[in-house]
């Protein structure tokens, strides 16, 4: 009995080593390194000076206005990708023809195909002076911006992530036991009650696991504030290119980006808690 538990324990750590091999040398390796230069000073010329102070730390509020965009536009993003994407998860697990579902969940992912700087690109010609304001314009409104404002980067947001939302949504849903809804009808629940305690509840670790895969990417996010916001719209991506790339500040783009990571960790935490006691699961795997 200890031998082939040995055994059991040998293979499924024989099968956890590549990637647990990758995990180390693509995300733990390169940590170390930020984390060593979060506690540094910027040399004269620009870079890293060895030292130990958390100076950099304590001066995190001078970049309080792109924490402040990325920790509202974030979960914002996220909330408003799920208003559209439950809808449409929902018709293609529950309501969409078996012959057409593989095609319209194909077109859920036909966006992929495409660079999102190409799709970003597109919109800013839409929003842009050429495009919905000159329409706008032609019916008699007038003076109407709509690039360069939060609502254009939301815009870029639910388009360019809307996919990443739909899809965990729609695998809880297919998954989900259609004679369950059945019983709940003939206890005589009406269509709300069904769908509030039953498909919505058990769909809820599909929903999370999109909310916080969406709201991570988000918190990291640089292509759509700096495309579709002009550099009024500031994230904490835009404030880390700035810090390592042009100012040169490393040590104190180091302590943002370990910040970044920390937030990141809590959000993961924060929404695995939460999914598990609202579905009444004891555990839920986000990831």
């Amino acid at each position: 009995m200890r031998g082939t538990l040995l055994r059991k324990n040998l293979m499924t750590a024989l099968l956890l080593a590549p990637a647990t091999l990758w995990l180390v040398v693509f995300l733990v390796l390169p940590f170390v390194p930020i984390a060593i230069f979060s506690v540094g000073e910027r040399a004269p010329e620009g870079g890293y000076q060895a030292a130990f102070t958390l100076a950099q730390y304590a001066n995190l509020p001078a970049r309080a206005t792109a924490f402040w965009n990325t920790m509202v536009l974030a979960p914002v993003g996220a909330f408003a990708c799920l208003l559209v994407a439950y809808p449409v998860a929902y018709y293609l697990a529950l309501r969409a023809p078996e012959r057409w579902r593989l095609i319209l969940l194909a077109l859920v992912v036909i966006p992929f195909w495409t660079s999102l700087l190409m799709r970003t690109y597109a919109w800013m010609y839409v929003l842009g002076g050429r495009g919905i304001p000159a329409l706008l314009a032609y019916v008699g409104i007038e003076d109407v911006r709509l690039i360069n404002t939060p609502g254009a980067v939301l815009l870029g947001i639910v388009y360019g992530y809307l996919p990443l939302m739909i899809l965990p949504i729609y695998v809880s849903l297919e998954r989900l036991d259609r004679r369950l809804l059945e019983a709940s009808a003939d206890l005589g629940a009406t269509p709300l009650s069904t769908f509030l305690g039953v498909t919505l509840r058990l769909s809820l670790p599909g929903v999370m696991t999109g909310f916080s895969l969406v709201m991570i990417l988000l918190l990291g996010e640089y292509l759509i504030p700096t495309l579709l916001g002009g550099g009024k719209v500031f994230f904490i991506g835009n404030a880390l290119v700035d810090l390592f790339l042009q100012s040169r500040n490393w040590p104190f783009g180091s302590a943002i980006a370990i910040t970044l990571v920390l937030v990141s960790v809590v959000v993961l935490i924060a929404a695995n808690r939460i999914s598990a006691r609202l579905s009444g699961a004891r555990r839920v795997d986000l990831i």
